[in-house]
């Protein structure tokens, strides 16, 4: 691959939202591809076209095809996500790099894994993050129920370790977006906001201290009164 046809950078290729022009192309793109049954659920009918949108940004960002990023990005808790294969694919075909080596070490609770790639331009090694399973107990990734670090304890450590890479050093290729096995190992948390007091409740609140503020008044007088007498 050469380097004018490789993968290096997301210089938007023109964003969806550079312009009203650009935006009534998009969608009239969007509107096309959202009444395909070729690409994901998420992304078809009247509710997926919104999502189609987004992922044409997402494509024009990364210079890819539309097709590409739907059919690899997932919405989970909400959120878009990369399936690993992609990423990996992603590492090993933008033409930066040498195929991404696996590292394995232990087996069991002590299995670990780290991710390395030789840099084309610089022949430099590029070594990731370590993953082990000492990490995913800790972190909840594998005590959770129907866990795949359960079953397929080799093949999560690949992925997550492959992950960790590519946002050490593709983050501008990645944009931001996890892998769907991250976001799915990271527990929803709800949060519950205390109603804020109403006008009413708080005038309540205040009606009810002023006597006790006047009762306090009044004693402070009554003393000092006393006082002068006494004096």
């Amino acid at each position: 691959m050469t380097e004018s046809t490789a993968l290096t950078t997301t210089s938007p290729g023109g964003s969806v939202f550079s312009g009203i022009q650009a935006f009534e192309d998009a969608q009239r793109i969007a509107k096309a591809l959202a009444s395909s049954t070729l690409i994901p659920p998420q992304f078809q009918g009247q509710n997926g076209f919104a999502n189609c949108l987004v992922a044409l940004e997402i494509a024009n960002r990364m210079r890819m095809s539309p097709f590409q990023v739907m059919q690899n990005l997932h919405i989970i808790h909400g959120r878009p996500s990369w399936s690993s294969q992609f990423i990996i694919g992603l590492i090993n075909g933008c033409g930066r790099f040498s195929p991404l080596r696996y590292e394995i070490s232990g087996s069991g609770d002590s299995l670990a894994c780290y991710c390395e790639a030789t840099e084309l331009a610089s022949g430099k090694d590029l070594k990731g993050p370590t993953v082990s399973m000492a990490m995913a107990k800790k972190e909840g990734w594998a005590t959770k129920s129907g866990s795949k670090w359960q079953t397929m304890p080799g093949l999560m450590i690949r992925y997550r370790a492959a992950a960790f890479w590519g946002r050490l050093y593709i983050p501008e290729l990645l944009v931001g977006i996890q892998t769907q096995e991250e976001v799915l190992d990271v527990e929803p948390v709800t949060i519950s906001e205390t109603p804020a007091a109403s006008v009413q409740d708080l005038n309540e609140k205040i009606t009810k201290q002023k006597p006790a503020a006047q009762l306090a008044k009044q004693e402070v007088v009554e003393e000092v009164v006393f006082d002068d007498e006494i004096f």
